[in-house]
């Protein structure tokens, strides 16, 4: 799985946010965020910058968490 799909798995995992609600958000099918979540696809950068403004709309610390991990400046995803 790509740093991404790993970084986003956690962060919808911590903070409890559905696979759905942010396929919602994001206007894509949830299929997409299955794929990217369970490391079938990695989305690419166009779909991660839209992963961080969906993530911003349903809970900014969730946005500002998946930017860092999926940056590589934190080791691991500190639980809410």
């Amino acid at each position: 799985m790509g740093r991404a799909g790993t970084a986003l798995k956690q962060v919808l995992e911590n903070y409890g946010i559905s696979q759905n609600r942010l396929a919602v958000t994001m206007g894509v099918g949830r299929s997409n965020v299955h794929r990217w979540v369970n490391g079938t696809t990695d989305p690419v950068a166009e779909a991660v910058l839209e992963i961080r403004d969906a993530l911003q709309q349903i809970d900014p610390e969730a946005a500002a968490t998946f930017v860092r991990h999926y940056l590589g400046s934190v080791p691991d995803i500190e639980e809410k």
